[in-house]
Formats: C-alpha cells, sequence, structure tokens
C-alpha cells in the first residue's frame, strides 16, 4: 500500500481519538440520593430532598417546579408549587400552609417541607428542575399512615372456671398493617393454656384463678402504638346457676301478676254485664198501671158521644148511654131522610148490642 494514501486514514482516526479523550461538559443533574419512597405518620412533618447542580453550559433561567403525579396517566399532574424569575408560587389551597420550600431555591437545594400530614397527602411528588439547556427530574412516593387509636379490651362469653375464656382488641382507626400482641401486666407469666394471633384474640383453656390478673393488648403499626388493659376474674359455675334461676324466677312472677290483671278485667267486665243484663229484666216485668173505672167509663162515654156524631143508621133513634145501658133494646121510628114526620116501620123493634171495642152500641 502506498504510503502516501494512508496518511488521510490515519489523519481521521487521530482526530476521532482525540475526540473521544476530550473531557465532557456535564448537563443538569439532580444530586439527591435519598430513599425513593418516605413514610410518615399523620400529623407529622417530611422533607422531600431536590438538590440539583447546573453545568457550566446551563445559561438560562432557574425554573423549578414540584407537581402531584396523578396515578391516572391519562390525567394531568396537580402543579403544586414553582420557583421562577425569583418568585415562589403555591396553586393549591390546601397546601398553602403546609407547603414550602426547605431553603433558597436558587442555591442548588429545591427540597420541600410539607408539615401536618394528612392521609390524602398520600402520593408520588416530582421535582423537575430546569435551566436552559440543562434540565432533570425526580420522583419520590410518601405514604402518610394512620398511627392506631387506643384500642378497645373485652372479655367475650363469660369468666367462669373450668371453661374457655376469649379476650379481644380492637383499634378503630389505624393504617393496615396492624398487629396486637398480648401480655400479662400482674399476676405472672402468661397462662400456659393461653394462645393468641395478630388479630388480637387471646383464648384462654380451663380457666382457673391463676389466670386471674390484669393483661395488656398493644396495637402498633410502623408509625405507632397504642394499648388498653383488662382486669381478668375467676367465677365459680354456681353463680351464674343462681342468676339464671333468679331470672327465671322473676319472670314468673311477672308473668303470674299479669294473669291476675287480666283475669280482674274480665270479672269486671262480667260483673258491668251482668248488672246490665238485670236492670233490662226489671224494666220488662213491672205491669203496666191499672186505669181509674171512673175515668175508663168516662172515656167510653166521650168514645161514644164522638162516635155518635159520624156513625149513624137510618131507621134507629139513639139514646143516650147513660140511660138504661146493660140492656140496650131500642125501637124507635124509623126516618127516611125528608122533612115528612117519621114513621114506625112494623111492629118488630130493633135489636142494638153494646160493643166494648168502640164503646157504643152497634
Amino acid at each position: 500500500m502506498d504510503p502516501v494514501c494512508m496518511w488521510p486514514k490515519v489523519a481521521v482516526l487521530l482526530l476521532l481519538l482525540l475526540t473521544a479523550m476530550r473531557p465532557r461538559t456535564e448537563a443538569m443533574v439532580i444530586t439527591s440520593s435519598g430513599s425513593q419512597t418516605v413514610q410518615k405518620a399523620e400529623g407529622e412533618s417530611v422533607d422531600l430532598g431536590c438538590t440539583y447542580t447546573p453545568a457550566a453550559e446551563d445559561k438560562g433561567e432557574l425554573d423549578i417546579e414540584w407537581s402531584n403525579v396523578s396515578p391516572d396517566m391519562t390525567q394531568k399532574d396537580k402543579l403544586l408549587l414553582s420557583y421562577a424569575a425569583g418568585q415562589t408560587h403555591n396553586y393549591y389551597p390546601e397546601f398553602k400552609d403546609r407547603l414550602k420550600f426547605s431553603t433558597e431555591p436558587n442555591q442548588g437545594d429545591a427540597s420541600i417541607t410539607i408539615s401536618a400530614l394528612k392521609a390524602s397527602d398520600t402520593g408520588t411528588y416530582q421535582c423537575k428542575v430546569k435551566k436552559a439547556p440543562g434540565v432533570d427530574m425526580r420522583k419520590v412516593t410518601l405514604v402518610v399512615l394512620v398511627p392506631p387509636s387506643v384500642p378497645k379490651c373485652w372479655v367475650e362469653g363469660g369468666e367462669e372456671k373450668g371453661a374457655t375464656v376469649t379476650l379481644r382488641c380492637k383499634s378503630s382507626k389505624g393504617s393496615i398493617p396492624l398487629t396486637y400482641v398480648w401480655t400479662r401486666e400482674t399476676g405472672g407469666a402468661m397462662p400456659a393454656t393461653a394462645t393468641q394471633d395478630v388479630g388480637g384474640e387471646l383464648v384462654i383453656k380451663n380457666h382457673t384463678d391463676s389466670n386471674t390478673g390484669t393483661y395488656v393488648c398493644e396495637a402498633k403499626n410502623s408509625v405507632g402504638q397504642a394499648q388498653c388493659k383488662y382486669n381478668l376474674r375467676a367465677y365459680n359455675p354456681t353463680d351464674n346457676v343462681g342468676k339464671i334461676v333468679g331470672g327465671v324466677i322473676g319472670g314468673l312472677l311477672l308473668l303470674i301478676l299479669l294473669l291476675i290483671l287480666i283475669w280482674l278485667l274480665i270479672v269486671c267486665r262480667q260483673k258491668k254485664r251482668y248488672q246490665k243484663e238485670a236492670a233490662n229484666e226489671i224494666r220488662e216485668d213491672v205491669p203496666a198501671p191499672e186505669s181509674r173505672p171512673a175515668s175508663r167509663q168516662s172515656s167510653r162515654h166521650s168514645s161514644f158521644q164522638s162516635m155518635a156524631g159520624y156513625r149513624t143508621h137510618q131507621g134507629v133513634q139513639y139514646s143516650s148511654v147513660r140511660g138504661h145501658m146493660p140492656s140496650i133494646h131500642e125501637s124507635g121510628p124509623i126516618y127516611n131522610g125528608s122533612s115528612n114526620s117519621p114513621s114506625i116501620a112494623g111492629d118488630k123493634a130493633t135489636s142494638l148490642k153494646y160493643d166494648e171495642r168502640y164503646g157504643f152500641a152497634v
């Protein structure tokens, strides 16, 4: 190969080698190296780190943004805090008094502090630092946990000797995983027949007097703990039998009293009904008052007089009832309805009979 032809190729290779050996200028870079996931208890404060180092060629204006990344990729992230042109801007009222830059953000530290943490603050936060042409970002996940509330301790069932006793413990609030641990505070070590689980249940078999004492239940998670106490006792089975017998006797007495009241109500009702029926029978048995003879005779006479004016028979002459009433056999003249003198129709007299229904002779 001609050496003259080799020189251009050698020159190109040397140029590429010198370019590769030349030191590189780094761009903007965020240097925070803390954990990507931070756990804090509700009510506490947290610092989310975001230190940065710009490159020499980054001459643009410093722009810092903190946003809450939406778990839904189709939704926009929420811009919370920013720093631009030497001014800080807070965009959400719920974070206005709780969210701020930890130091001066233009001094290479854009970390933020969130105080009075709430469970709703749980989420992923992103720090973005831009100084043209350099730009870099970092994400950190914040988990706000609720410490367990003071649990409630109680016994399920009775505390009879020889029986199985179950102690329970439960907190109404607390982030999971939430575990419970029973310990014995007084009376000695935990009974040999006792078993428990992380759900807050302590079971003691074959309960005796030696198991009595104070037991403590502690509820805890990664951010806190709380406890309650229960004083365990031991009762003889006969005590409960007495309570049962007393309850049965009391129930029977109440039932008897109720039956007596019902019986009294029935008796009173029947008595009122009997008195009402007796009063009705007395009214039916009383005879009607008898009329006086004189008044009856006077009534008959008045009836006769009233009827005599309307009921007349041609050919019959009526006389007063006050006369010879017992045998009314009259014969009289027969009128023909004219103005002439009456004529007697034969020798045979007309016979009349007194009728008591009408009060006059018919």
